[in-house]
């Protein structure tokens, strides 16, 4: 097994799930269910991957309050390797709140030590210790943005394999430097949403092939309509698995976390897909972004019963 570092943010998530509606100005709605759980894009990633039982370890900045504690605790009880996250004081860990309707959720952070991490905090030690990196929140991260693309090259040089998740960006500026970053990336997986943003391309095809530079692999995650990616310049799609769906946040997360399991086991592109797709569906079953991630056994179930 190939040995994980996920570098990124770490947050709480506050979910309030099946809300009446989304909230508007002025005016309050009532939620069916409410979770406090592990939060942001890097957490739930790893998190995902420890489940698969992959050896994980993680870097990040939080602070030294109630927060922090919780994130730390989490982390450590899915066996994440966590000895290198080190409470500071002068930091307050960030708070992500999660509205969900059964249509669609809303996302509000408060950054905190998010935006504090830098890339020249994950030292030539992390490095030698793992096989891959993992980055997620590219836009959030705003202090490891500066350099993230340094970080990916000192990784590849050291003979990591590399993926990165975008995330949203808040300011939805989408400035063009992530184009310069992707250079030294294996494997690219943004959401439809945001890879229009990204290449300013509608088109899922044309997004796909504005992105293509004869070496990063791009995996796009489209929510219920599933997965795509461009296999020898050809479009390979892949569907969604039905499950009885209860809350998507992190859904795309734990895709990753099974994209990248599958991958890291030289799996064909196809099970790649099939495997980011059934750990993103399974995901949906709990509240939160980590109560429904499954086990292999799970995934591998689900993807027998299917052609």
């Amino acid at each position: 097994m190939r040995r994980i570092l996920v570098v990124g943010e770490i947050n709480v998530d506050l979910v309030f799930k099946n809300c009446q509606a989304l909230p508007t100005p002025g005016r309050e709605v009532l939620a069916e269910d409410f979770i406090m759980t592990a939060g942001s894009s890097s957490m739930i990633c790893a998190m995902g991957l420890a489940r698969l039982d992959n050896p994980v370890s993680f870097h990040g900045k939080l602070g030294a309050d109630e927060w922090g504690s919780y994130c730390l605790e989490v982390l450590r009880n899915a066996g994440i390797d966590m000895t290198s996250v080190h409470p500071d004081a002068e930091l307050r860990t960030g708070v992500t709140v999660s509205l969900s309707t059964p249509q669609d959720r809303a996302l509000v952070t408060f950054a905190g030590a998010i935006a504090a991490l830098r890339a020249d905090e994950v030292d030539d030690a992390l490095l030698a210790r793992a096989d891959h990196l993992h980055i997620s929140s590219y836009y959030l991260q705003r202090a490891l943005r500066a350099d993230c693309g340094k970080l990916f090259a000192r990784a590849r040089a050291a003979g990591l394999s590399t993926s990165l998740d975008p995330g949203f960006d808040p300011e939805q500026a989408w400035a063009p430097d992530l184009l310069d970053v992707l250079g030294e990336v294996d494997l690219f997986l943004p959401n439809q949403l945001e890879l229009a943003a990204i290449t300013g391309r509608e088109g899922l095809l044309d997004g796909l092939r504005a992105l293509e530079n004869g070496h990063t692999q791009t995996v796009v995650k489209r929510g219920q309509s599933g997965c795509a990616s461009l296999d020898d310049g050809r479009l390979l799609e892949m569907p969604a698995f039905a499950v009885d769906l209860k809350d998507s946040t992190g859904a795309g997360d734990s895709f990753d976390a099974g994209f990248l399991h599958a991958w890291l086991r030289r799996s064909s592109l196809r099970d790649c897909l099939r495997w980011g797709s059934a750990c993103g569906s399974l995901s949906t079953r709990g509240i939160g972004g980590t109560t429904g991630q499954p086990h292999a056994a799970e995934v591998q179930a689900l993807l027998a019963g299917t052609p």
